[in-house]
This record gives C-alpha cells, structure tokens and sequence, in this order.
C-alpha cells in the first residue's frame, strides 16, 4: 500500500518517503523511513483518521532520544512540529498550556529565568513534552508527573480528547492513560510555587550530569530502568561493579562514564544496540540473579 498516495493532500502534513532518519534520534541510529511531519491539529486529526481507515499503524517520533529507530521500517513515523510563539514564556504563570513538540530544554532555560519549583525534575532530560509525558520522565530531583494537570489527544480514530490527571496517571517511568495509537499534542502544566533558588539547584544539577554523564556522545539516555522492586537497586552500579565499562559490539559501547548508558561510536544499528542489551542483562540475571527492565522502547 501506498501510504504517500494516502496521505497527499492533507493540509497540515507533510509527507518524506524513505528519508534518511539517522539525524532523527539522538544514537544517531543507521535508520530509512517514511517520515510525516505534522504541522497542525487539524492535519493530526486527519492524518491519523486516514491512517486507521487504511488499517496503517505508526510510530510516534519526537526527538528519538529514548527510542530504537530500526534499520528500515515499514510502518511510517510521525512527528509533531507544531508552532509556538517563544513570547508565551516571558512571564511566570500559574498555568502554562504547551504544544506536544516543545522541548525540554525550552522549559528549563524558562524553569531557571523564574525560578518555578517542580520543574527542576526534568533538567536535561532530551525530550520533547510529549515524549516525557508518555514516559514519565525524571531525574533524581523528581519526575515530570505531578505536575501535568491536563493532557490534549488526538484517538487513532481522529477525535479529540481530554485527559484530567489523577494520582493513578503515572508510574515509575510511564503513564497510564493512553489508549493505542493516541496522540499527545498538547499539555496543561503548572508548578509548585516561585522560588529563586531553584535556578541554582538546576544550573548545579545540570553541571552534576555533565561530569557524571556521557552527555556529548550519541546515547539514548538510560538504557535500563532501576529494579521496580527497589529504586535503590541501580542498574549502573550493578554493570559497574561487574566491570563492563568500556565494552563494546560492532561499534556500540557501555559508556565508561556511567555504565547505563551506551555510545555510538561508529554507526551502529539497532541489532547492535539489542545485542549489547541481550549481554547486559543476561550477565546481571546470571551474576545477581536480577532482570532489568529497558527504559529506552525497543
């Protein structure tokens, strides 16, 4: 099937056939796609009706930096790039009403300007806002959750819906509200109150992640979840003390700055980065008869 000759003629969208995706993640993962780039609501609205209608699944795709882009993929991704108007964020608000597809980084430099308590949680975390509601993103200094009070999505079907959060929204590294196929394309969010040392706290603990992480490689994030059994059971530490820092397959390498991370090196592909993770966790449920969810989505 055709998915190009689908979805031309949808206003709102625009549609690259077998693009180069490699740029698309931050690993910088060999990948060939056909990429859909979504520029309003409306073209949302009928980009995804078209879709089910046809019975063509999608993957979602905001800045790739805790996904596995496969080599080549017969499902097209989709990608949010809708507009925003920076000026919104030139004064504290209680309540801030943002666009799935702005970034993180956006709403810290704004987080470090006002000082808003709460926003700290997600200090540079390489996500767009959507991304990091799907997943419940976070940090040591707390998670991107208890702050979202309202999340806008489009079904597979193409309507509208509005999802009021609730104490049962999230968990550890995940929502769970969304139905398959929905589409996050805009949040509600608020904070806890102004105060100016969080600036501080957020500049320190960006500077803690520069010396402590690989943040210049090409890396998807953590790769492992910490055990769900006990958060203090860190998947680092464990590959750590079993010495695998530096190890690496066919260009893909445990980073020997923190041992949950992985480096792209070469160009590695997605097998690479599996086969490395098939290592990991088999050589942890032998040693320390511990299994390690993935964090990053396969």
């Amino acid at each position: 099937m055709n998915i190009e000759n689908i979805v031309t003629g949808i206003d709102g969208i625009v549609f690259e056939s077998k693009k180069d995706l490699t740029k698309h993640s931050t690993m910088r993962l060999k990948c060939v796609g056909d990429l859909i780039t979504v520029t309003s609501v409306s073209g949302l609205k009928s980009c995804l009706k078209t879709l089910s209608e046809n019975s063509i699944e999608y993957r979602v795709l905001g800045m790739g930096a805790n996904q596995l882009l496969s080599e080549t993929s017969e499902i097209p991704y989709i990608k949010l790039s809708l507009p925003f108007d920076k000026s919104y964020l030139l004064n504290a608000r209680d309540t801030y009403l943002l666009p799935a597809s702005v970034t993180l980084s956006v709403l810290s430099s704004h987080a470090v300007k006002k000082g808003l308590k709460g926003w700290e949680a997600f200090t540079g975390i390489p996500a767009t806002l959507g991304g990091a509601i799907f997943m419940n993103a976070g940090t040591n200094l707390g998670e991107i959750g208890p702050l979202v009070t309202r999340v806008f999505t489009i079904t597979k079907e193409g309507e509208e819906n509005i999802h009021l959060m609730n104490e049962d929204s999230f968990s550890y590294r995940k929502q769970n509200f969304l139905a398959d196929g929905e589409f996050i394309y805009q949040v509600e969010m608020k904070h806890f109150g102004e105060d100016p040392s969080i600036s501080k706290q957020i500049k320190e603990y960006l500077e803690l992640r520069n010396r402590t992480q690989p943040l210049k490689e090409w890396t998807c994030g953590c790769v492992f979840k910490n055990s769900k059994h006990k958060r203090t059971c860190l998947a680092g530490k464990f590959i750590d003390i079993m010495g695998l820092k530096g190890l690496t397959y066919n260009g893909m390498r445990i980073s020997p700055k923190h041992a949950n991370f992985m480096e792209n090196t070469n160009s590695s592909s997605h097998k690479d980065v599996v086969a490395l993770i098939n290592i990991i966790k088999d050589e942890l449920l032998l040693q320390y008869g511990v299994e390690f969810e993935t964090e990053v989505k396969l």
